[in-house]
């Protein structure tokens, strides 16, 4: 007689929802078998009904508990029909002997007769072999965590729903390994789990996916501008303005600290913006730039027998006529020494005053003025030299010409201040005729170098 038992591994993972009502349940038998969601257990399955020619070379195919074998034609097969045995279904049912009542399994025909029953089974009123229901009977071995489930003819020791056997402990089966998986985070708990989402996320119904939460306009935490973004949020300020360490408020940008560009003299700071001012002479241009008053045309303060000389960053007051004795003005700004008066064969023939007015701090060497003779004579010679003002060296007249001359100079000059530098030409020829005149140049340095 051949005997065969094989118990069948079934796993169940139940998982239950807090926010919904969710059963999610998993099978999984020994190879061999397949789950019957009717009687809730698994099932030889028939391997001599669904595998094509599963016996070779004339072999006969008898299915049993988990697997099925390939025997000669002539071999003969006892099936027990009272079993749910996998040998009810063969390739070629011939030498095939079922058992009658008469089988050992069975009551003798002598009712005083005790049969022997085999393990798991126990002779029942009727004189029967009936299976031992070792869960109801409590003669099980299952541990304290463990469900016991009874077979025919013997038992099984099964785990609750969320875990899983191994060797014979029950151990919690990690269900954040398995689908469906969460969105973001799965945090396994003794026989379950639960997703997590990440920070600036949020579970949506279904207790899986995470959705991006809008901070912007749950609650703007945010002093001036909220820009929402996947997973989190962005503030920012308004022009002027900066973000403080906190990254949420906003601070007044000190736009004058930050660089020392934006004006061109000086610049206050104010809330959300800066301007810019000028010093006293001097108009901002262009929200950044001074620029020079002319307040000889528009605030003249200079008399009548005065002139108005505008230079950066202020104006002056000159006489209109600055000839002192000998001389005599004979045009504007022109000073003559007459001829018929003895004092002037030892002085300038004239003096010409001139009026310029310079940035301070200018670069150097800087080509600022140029003297040129007014009347060329034949057969002389011009030359041309600093006569007075030059005493600390800041200038130096280089002659370009026959009748010009150029004054540069040569070291740079800060302001307020105001130069008065006489340049003379001398002017000879084969005769001994030697004559000489003068250019008074006023040089107003400016306070500023712009």
């Amino acid at each position: 007689m051949l005997t065969a038992m094989f118990l069948a591994a079934l796993i169940l993972i139940t998982v239950h929802s807090q926010e919904t009502e969710e059963t999610i349940t998993y099978t999984q038998c020994t190879d061999g078998y397949e789950w019957d969601p009717v009687r809730q257990r698994c099932k030889d399955i028939d391997e001599c009904e669904i595998v094509p020619d599963a016996c070779k070379g004339g072999m006969k195919c008898v299915n049993h508990y988990g697997g099925y074998l390939c025997l000669p034609r002539t071999a003969q097969i006892i099936v027990n029909e009272r079993e749910e045995a996998a040998a009810e279904s063969t390739s070629g049912r011939n030498n095939v002997i079922r058992r009658t009542p008469a089988d050992p399994q069975r009551a003798p025909p002598n009712p005083t007769h005790q049969i022997q029953c085999a393990a798991g089974y126990e002779q029942s009123d009727h004189n029967v072999c009936q299976d031992i229901d070792e869960c109801a009977t409590g003669t099980h071995n299952c541990r304290a965590d463990q469900v016991c489930v009874n077979l025919r003819g013997s038992f099984s020791c099964q785990c609750p729903p969320g875990y899983q056997k191994r060797g014979d402990q029950c151990v919690d089966i990690d269900e954040c390994t398995l689908p469906p998986y969460c969105h973001h985070r799965c945090v396994n708990t003794p026989g379950s789990y639960y997703c997590q989402c990440n920070a600036g996320f949020q579970l949506a119904s279904n207790n899986h996916t995470c959705v991006d939460i809008n901070e912007c306009d749950a609650n703007n935490p945010c002093a001036q501008q909220c820009y929402n973004i996947l997973g989190s949020f962005i503030c920012q300020c308004n022009p002027g303005f900066e973000l403080s360490s906190d990254r949420i408020n906003c601070e007044d940008t000190d736009e004058c600290r930050t660089s020392s560009y934006l004006c061109q003299y000086q610049c206050v700071n104010e809330p959300g913006k800066f301007s810019c001012v000028c010093p006293e002479g001097y108009q901002v241009v262009g929200g950044r730039t001074c620029q020079d008053i002319n307040e000889c045309e528009t605030t003249n303060e200079c008399r009548e027998d005065e002139i108005c000389w505008n230079y950066h960053g202020g104006f002056r007051c000159y006489p209109r006529n600055p000839c002192q004795e000998p001389y005599i003005l004979t045009s504007e700004n022109r000073c003559v020494c007459p001829v018929s008066n003895a004092i002037c064969r030892e002085l300038p023939y004239s003096v010409v005053y001139k009026y310029m007015s310079i940035r301070s701090d200018r670069t150097v060497p800087s080509d600022i003025f140029q003297i040129q003779a007014t009347t060329i004579y034949p057969n002389t010679i011009n030359t041309f030299r600093i006569k007075s003002g030059n005493e600390n060296g800041e200038f130096y007249l280089r002659q370009t010409s026959a009748v010009s001359a150029m004054l540069v100079l040569v070291k740079s000059l800060s302001g307020p201040r105001e130069h008065i530098v006489d340049l003379e030409m001398l002017t000879v020829n084969s005769l001994n005729y030697r004559t000489s005149s003068v250019l008074r140049l006023t040089i107003i340095v400016g306070p500023y170098a712009f």
